[in-house]
């Protein structure tokens, strides 16, 4: 029976997996370990092999001074003469574990003294005249690893050969034992080396890390209870410090968010109690007279139901209103732009107002000027401006209306603001003491500010000269329309 193939998970990405599920300070520690094991072992690699060049060198330099030795002597011996052997001073000086050899085109060697060496194809192509000399490795007759070098000198003649091939061996032990003792000690350097390594980045990584664990355990401690009130120490100016600095940053801004979204509430649900109250309390008044049968004088019917239309309108007023804010605040540019005629929409929002308000004067200077906004918003917001002046002016007022160079304007001729209160008109829900009794949300000039500041431009409200009170709108942008960039 043929067994179906099993599959498996290829080795490496798993080993890769694991690795990634060691915590942060592990990993930083085995690459510590990792990078110090490959910068020592690269270090004891090249430190090998440059001594063993070294060591070879001077090997090779040895051979020659011996090729040299053995020239010498092969000369005053007339050639080679089989066991002959240096005597004296002289032998202890040349026999000193070398070994010396005449070696034959046809590979034979007769020796001058030592053990004889294996020759090779290097070595008869040398005494065939095909290479002037070589370095190579060989085993004697011993067999003993030696280094060898063979050349020809072509000015050695005998009667039965023209030129003269020596060739010289040394053991090549003192290449190989000295190389051996150094790799052993390279090798316990290096593993001391990056066990120290793994040691002191666990020790490192521990220190380095010590803030990211402060910043877990507030994110842990957030999550869990949601309080937005910690804050993380700043310590220095890296990319921790900077990492800390913007978590408390952002923490602040979502409890600031957070407040905001609370007293939000907590207005929307203290403005809309009044006019909820008082409808519950006509509809009410009307269901009642039905129920018992005693119909409510016409005057009085008709009143009531004005009361619940107008409670009507200013309850689709205020959703709107709130509905209009709960949008998020996006940055600037980063919703859908267009180029806005700012003359055209004031214009709009003048006629609107002169519908409002028949019976005032409102006087308009418009400048053609452009600029890259929301249509509808900017809309809104001159609107709601021409509104408030519309709302506060005298029967048979006027009211001035004036855009030039991007500066857009809007005078009443009514009370005016108390200089107490111009820090507050643009709070959500705020209203004067004097404006309570007229309709509104309060939110009018909260939704102008968002609009005008998304919009890059700025706005501002203050006392008009002879009374009544300015708003003024600075917005950027150009006297000539230009294309969406």
């Amino acid at each position: 029976m043929t067994e179906a193939p099993s599959h498996r998970s290829p080795a490496g990405p798993r080993r890769l997996w694991r690795f990634r599920t060691l915590p942060l300070r592990s990993r930083l520690a085995i690459l510590t370990a990792a990078a110090v094991a490959v910068a020592v072992g690269a270090v004891a690699v090249s430190a090998w092999f440059i001594t063993r060049s070294a060591l070879t060198d001077r090997l090779d330099s040895s051979l020659k001074a011996s090729y040299h030795q053995a020239e010498a002597f092969a000369v005053r011996r007339g050639g080679c003469v089989p066991g002959a052997q240096p005597k004296g001073d002289q032998g202890q000086q040349l026999y000193l574990g070398s070994t010396a050899q005449v070696v034959a085109p046809d590979g034979t060697s007769c020796q001058l003294w030592g053990y004889l060496v294996k020759t090779q194809p290097v070595d008869r192509a040398v005494a065939s005249g095909r290479r002037p000399n070589a370095f190579h490795d060989s085993t004697d007759s011993n067999g003993t690893r030696v280094r060898v070098y063979t050349e020809f000198d072509p000015k050695f003649t005998t009667n039965e050969s023209q030129g003269l091939t020596i060739s010289v061996a040394q053991p090549l032990n003192q290449v190989t034992d000295p190389l051996d003792e150094l790799a052993l000690i390279l090798s316990i350097v290096a593993g001391i080396g990056v066990l120290g390594a793994a040691t002191a980045g666990l020790v490192i990584a521990r220190a380095g890390l010590r803030p990211v664990d402060r910043l877990t355990d507030a994110v842990e401690h957030i999550a869990k209870t949601e309080d937005l009130a910690i804050r993380i120490p700043v310590e220095g100016e890296d990319e921790i410090a900077r990492l800390s600095a913007s978590f408390n940053s952002m923490t602040a801004r979502l409890a600031a968010s957070r407040d905001r979204q609370q007293q939000l509430i907590a207005d929307a649900g203290h403005e809309l109690r009044t006019p909820l109250t008082s409808l519950r309390t006509n509809i009410e008044l009307l269901a009642r007279s039905e129920e018992t049968g005693r119909p409510l004088p016409p005057e009085d019917r008709r009143a009531l139901l004005a009361s619940v239309k107008a409670q009507m309108s200013e309850l689709a007023l205020l959703i709107g209103d709130l509905q209009e804010l709960s949008r998020p605040d996006a940055a600037p540019g980063s919703g859908p732009l267009q180029e806005v005629a700012v003359h055209e929409v004031a214009e709009h929002a003048v006629q609107r107002a002169r519908l409002r308000g028949p019976d005032l004067r409102i006087n308009a200077e418009l400048s053609p000027w452009y600029l890259q906004a929301e249509p509808a918003s900017m809309e809104r917001a001159l609107v709601n401006l021409l509104d408030n002046a519309v709302k506060f002016s005298p029967a048979g007022g006027q009211i001035d209306v004036r855009l030039a160079r991007g500066e857009f304007s809007v005078r009443d001729h009514g009370p005016g603001i108390p200089p107490e209160d111009l820090p507050h008109v643009f709070d959500r829900f705020w209203r004067s003491p004097s404006a309570r009794s007229l309709p509104g949300s309060g939110l009018g000039l909260s939704i102008v500010a968002r609009t005008i500041q998304q919009a890059g431009g700025a706005v501002s409200l203050h006392a008009a000269h002879g009374g009544g009170t300015v708003a003024v709108v600075r917005l950027p942008g150009t006297p000539e329309p230009r294309e969406l960039a």
